[in-house]
């Protein structure tokens, strides 16, 4: 049996589409049948809408990072998929995350206009990104709309909560563009230089 806080919550359910709230530390999805991600999840709540004809049985029209939580849209059917799926190619619809950086953030409202490619520091096996420089690989144009909701403190140092929101779908681009400012995520462990273990998780959350 699952923890209370590693259960799927489902916040929107029709015939098209399946909108779920996705517990943090858990894989959309796997080639490993053993592990518990968010597609054998939906299927044990409904075994009946899994399409055996697909890879992962369902539509997973965007996907989140294993670290954040969230909310995620399962298509249903092929032309739900395909309708989602050109929505979010042209920006029609609009991501939000909230997350809970280190330190104070000056500005109030900043964007970040980094390129992000590959890291190729990167020797422990994990993929782990990084903005344009001499160690950054393939690198993509992209950007990150960053909003300053409150200035407090977590365990007697300063932290910031942020609203933010991407122009694009980089792979961990809120993780790179708010390490790149000099305010990682709290409870980044990759991002952090792997200095940030005291946390229970990655302060990343979508909505």
């Amino acid at each position: 049996m699952m923890e209370d806080n590693r259960k799927i919550v489902v916040l929107h359910h029709d015939r098209n589409y399946l909108v779920i709230d996705k517990p943090y530390d858990m894989v959309v999805n796997s080639n490993d049948s053993s592990k518990i991600t968010l597609q054998t999840e939906i299927k044990r709540l409904f075994p009946h809408l899994a399409n055996p004809g697909l890879r992962h049985e369902f539509y997973f029209v965007h996907r989140l990072d294993y670290a954040t939580s969230g909310v995620i849209c399962v298509a249903l059917t092929r032309n739900s998929a395909r309708a989602a799926s050109v929505t979010f190619e042209k920006r029609c619809a609009k991501k939000y995350y909230l997350a809970l950086v280190h330190g104070h953030v000056e500005e109030d409202c900043l964007v970040v206009r980094e390129a992000i490619g590959d890291d190729i520091r990167e020797l422990l096996g994990s993929k782990r990104m990084c903005t344009s420089s001499e160690y950054c690989k393939n690198p993509r144009d992209c950007f990150t709309a960053i909003l300053v909701l409150e200035k407090g403190l977590r365990n007697g140092k300063p932290a910031t909560k942020v609203l933010l929101r991407p122009g694009t779908g980089r792979r961990h681009q809120l993780r790179v563009h708010c390490s790149h400012i000099g305010h990682t995520i709290i409870g980044d462990y990759t991002y952090s230089d792997r200095q940030d273990h005291e946390p229970h998780r990655t302060f990343l959350h979508s909505f």
